[in-house]
């Protein structure tokens, strides 16, 4: 009796995903690339940020140098820390017959890649405290005015983009070749979702064009959430937006994800 009610407790879902996490959590710690990627290059980032926020004239956007820096610094570490280290893992994965054999089991799906992304979602959002504390501590920002929106941005920002790298290992045959298929989105989203550049500071009909890209309505709640420099009103558009893009790749996933080696 005791070792059945023991089984049925480690099947559950809670217990399946926590069993996934801990296994994609011990590939993330002995791939030191990844480690190194995820933690160093953020921080490199929110210097040269700084350094180019310096140099842009931020009038009459309601942002300061160091606001918009970390705030962008933010949209870099889920970037990198989980749209490009889980566009890799998934192809890794895909490629060494891990997802193909956890197929076979009980667990779901969703489970597998919901399981698989955890780590690297819980050290987005632990970086993500890490600079809310720095910020407010070393760089004279306050304390979040909206945590509610700031938590809506991160949570949305985690689900789009674990779901667009799901998207991504479709397109892409090896790990290696990971760094290159995951660049247009990071490219575009540095230069065009308000981490590099504000937008206020774009022509109305660019910046309008940038309101459609897929992590600006992140960006804009969590900028709103720690900064408040937007009212509630003016999210309900980037919100949408986010969650639009979230829905389309979901679909992708369920439609086109590569569960067999390509190679």
């Amino acid at each position: 009796m005791t070792t059945a009610t023991t089984a049925a407790r480690t099947t559950t879902v809670p217990g399946r995903l926590a069993a996934l996490g801990r296994a994609e959590l011990t590939l993330l710690a002995r791939n030191r690339t990844a480690v190194f990627v995820a933690l160093i290059m953020p921080a490199a980032m929110v210097m040269a940020m700084k350094s180019t926020f310096a140099k842009i004239d931020l009038a009459g956007t309601g942002l300061t140098v160091a606001g918009a820096a970390l705030t962008g610094a933010i949209g870099t570490v889920l970037i990198q820390a989980v749209y490009m280290n889980m566009s890799a893992a998934y192809v890794a994965r895909r490629e060494e017959l891990v997802l193909k054999r956890l197929r076979t089991g009980e667990v779901t799906d969703g489970e597998i890649l919901a399981g698989t992304a955890l780590p690297s979602a819980a050290l987005a959002l632990a970086q993500t405290a890490v600079i809310v504390v720095a910020g407010t501590a070393f760089f004279g920002l306050g304390a979040p005015e909206r945590p509610e929106l700031l938590l809506a941005g991160l949570v949305l920002g985690v689900v789009l983009l674990t779901a667009l790298a799901a998207t991504t290992s479709v397109v892409t045959r090896t790990v290696q070749t990971a760094q290159l298929t995951t660049l247009p989105l990071f490219l575009v989203s540095l230069m065009g979702s308000g981490l590099f550049v504000p937008l206020e500071i774009f022509p109305d009909p660019l910046a309008r064009a940038c309101e459609f890209l897929p992590l600006t309505g992140a960006m804009a709640l969590i900028r709103a959430g720690w900064l408040g420099t937007t009212g509630t009103t003016g999210l309900l558009a980037p919100a949408l937006t986010g969650l639009v893009w979230t829905a389309l790749a979901v679909f992708a996933v369920q439609r086109w994800f590569r569960w067999d080696p390509r190679s």
